[in-house]
């Protein structure tokens, strides 16, 4: 699922008065901001892409795909998409845009998933893993329905700002929770998310039993220097996501398939 906006300006110091985050409840105003924003369009879906790198005839599944605009990146490059999420109303919005041929379904990444060992090639996970306290059973399945040498790419909030943009600063080494709200035109969204240690996240892959490939920190689409100029200096300067490329270890024979 994407975010909207990179720094959040009103945190909170616990999540427990947060509410579940609600994505039904504002499905289409927050499809809508995050289409073209500066932080989605032309930070964290172009390098999502980038580090995907050439996907024709690939398969692969889109975990947490929101409203789609993900799966439509990787569908016009030649993927055969599977996207799921647990909001049947940003679904919805994917339905919408894909079409009804598209293979679409309601799964919570907490869950099992619904797919055959192996069955993909790739699986793409942005901005989804900071909503989960324990990534342990979630990268577990997501390296089961990879086949080996198949790549799990994504992205998450850099510790760095997890950590940093509170006052006081919580423990760094601790995996805790946080919230803060969104505002989707004049729209009060709260959130709450898991921030870990970075190397609590490579722990996390490497314990599933994938290997690291790439770790990214992009800069920005240089198309978005003239469109959003203070923001593009912003996050030129400043980061944001980190983006990793981990790998399923090929077959013991050297076979892919």
């Amino acid at each position: 699922m994407e975010r909207v906006t990179d720094v959040p300006e009103n945190f909170a110091q616990s999540a427990d008065e947060a509410q579940e985050n609600d994505y039904d409840s504002f499905a289409e105003v927050y499809s809508a901001e995050s289409e073209n924003s500066f932080v989605n369009a032309y930070y964290e879906r172009p390098a999502m892409l980038a580090l995907a790198g050439d996907v024709a005839g690939r398969r692969i599944l889109d975990a947490g795909c929101g409203s789609g605009p993900l799966f439509a990146a990787l569908r016009d490059r030649g993927a055969v998409v599977t996207g799921i999420d647990a909001s049947t109303g940003m679904l919805a919005l994917a339905r919408r845009r894909l079409g009804d041929d598209a293979d679409l379904q309601v799964v919570d990444l907490k869950d099992p998933l619904p797919f055959d060992d192996g069955a993909f090639d790739d699986v793409v996970a942005s901005l989804v893993l900071h909503y989960l306290e324990d990534w342990g059973p979630t990268l577990a399945e997501l390296r089961r329905v990879l086949r080996p040498g198949g790549r799990l790419i994504a992205s998450v909030d850099h510790p760095f700002v997890a950590y940093t943009f509170q006052d006081p600063r919580p423990d760094y080494f601790a995996t805790t929770s946080y919230t803060f709200e969104w505002t989707l035109s004049g729209q009060s969204c709260p959130m709450k998310f898991w921030r870990r240690p970075f190397h609590a996240m490579t722990d996390a892959f490497t314990t599933a039993g994938f290997r690291i490939a790439a770790i990214s920190e992009p800069q920005p689409d240089p198309a978005a220097r003239e469109l959003f100029p203070d923001d593009f200096h912003n996050l030129s300067t400043k980061t944001c996501f980190l983006f990793f490329v981990v790998e399923v270890p090929p077959s013991a024979t050297g076979s892919d398939d």
